[in-house]
């Protein structure tokens, strides 16, 4: 493809050689004279100048850039945009394997793709054109909207509903039982029916291994546009809100509630029974504890104000020198205080 073809397709400005032949991307390291690369960040311009891609997406034009220049408002989104001029994941033909076992009050939506091994259970509404790949289990009531993707070994427990253009990858289980256990006095623990649901909204996004558990009484929900990453748990009653981005090994205890575009980097914890504010940003490995407002950035464990944490992380590998300068200090101040005492005794002493 042109350089000036993908550039029109992404609304894009070429400086420099146009009729480049472009034959794919790459990162701003790998790229070669026939890849589209971009670049986002200005601290990477060192980069841009060595790499020896054809063409580079960028903000604002560059001196000393062999590249064709491909000017973009937002270069990591329309390298987004043209990585799907390359590249498109296969797709299944529709059809259903002759090893799925299908129930025949199961509703299955037009051109829907249904794979080896799959098991769609009673009273199942499945979407049109939903691709179910290998060994995917749709429990009893499971409704499902239209053009659905759920990669191998995915589950949507009894019940649960889930809107349209939803991806589950591998290992997904949605639904799955809330971790209800009441404790009776000789000790042992009596399991809690967990008789509520999980409702997925329109354009989420699950990825691998990853749990939503359904909740003890009422619903646990994933709204609209959230993006779910490898191997987070979302407990039992949670609300995970709209286009937010929850990062890999990310958990939220029961009862947690979080508003529009809230983010969690990796390894974030949530206590149960609070709120995260719309906006608010929660840095790697950070605990929460308490409720969040607006706009907020949260960091450490326990939580606090991001700011001041990095400053009180940048003075942490000091301390041992400033204990040792405090307790030098306090040998001086011992020692002068002494020989005060002994150059003017008290009263009493004479």
């Amino acid at each position: 493809m042109k350089l000036s073809e993908l550039a029109k397709r992404l609304n894009c400005t070429v400086i420099g050689n146009d009729e480049l032949e472009i034959h794919g991307v790459a990162g701003i390291d790998q790229a070669g004279p026939s890849h589209l690369s971009f670049l986002s960040n200005p601290k990477y311009a060192l980069k841009a100048r060595q790499s020896q891609a054809g063409a580079i997406l960028m903000k604002q034009p560059m001196e000393g850039l062999s590249a064709a220049c491909v000017l973009s408002a937002d270069p990591y989104l329309d390298f987004a945009r043209a990585l799907e001029c390359f590249y498109a994941p296969p797709r299944p033909s529709p059809g259903i394997h002759p090893s799925a076992v299908i129930d025949p009050t199961a509703q299955l939506g037009d051109h829907v793709s249904i794979g080896a091994c799959c098991v769609v259970g009673p009273q199942v509404k499945l979407g049109h054109r939903a691709v179910l790949h290998p060994h995917v289990v749709l429990y009893e009531g499971a409704e499902i909207g239209d053009d659905f993707h759920a990669h191998a070994h995915s589950s949507v427990r009894e019940f649960c509903r889930i809107g349209h253009r939803v991806t589950l990858q591998n290992g997904v289980v949605v639904g799955g039982d809330g971790f209800g256990f009441a404790k009776q006095s000789d000790g042992r623990h009596y399991k809690m029916v967990q008789s509520g649901i999980t409702i997925v909204e329109d354009d989420v996004e699950i990825q691998c291994l990853s749990a939503i558990d359904r909740a003890t009484v009422g619903e646990t929900r994933v709204r609209r546009g959230a993006k779910i990453d490898n191997l987070v748990q979302v407990g039992h009653a949670c609300t995970v809100g709209e286009d937010n981005i929850i990062c890999a090994q990310a958990g939220l205890a029961g009862s947690s509630h979080l508003g529009r575009n809230v983010l969690l980097a990796g390894q974030a914890g949530i206590s149960g029974h609070l709120t995260i504010h719309d906006n608010a940003i929660v840095y790697a490995q950070a605990g929460i504890g308490g409720d969040v407002p607006a706009g907020e950035l949260m960091a450490g464990s326990p939580a606090f104000d991001a700011r001041t944490w990095r400053r009180a992380v940048a003075a942490f590998p000091q301390l041992p020198e400033m204990v040792r300068t405090l307790r030098d200090l306090r040998k001086r101040v011992e020692t002068l205080e002494a020989a005060a005492s002994s150059a003017h005794p008290s009263p009493s002493e004479e």
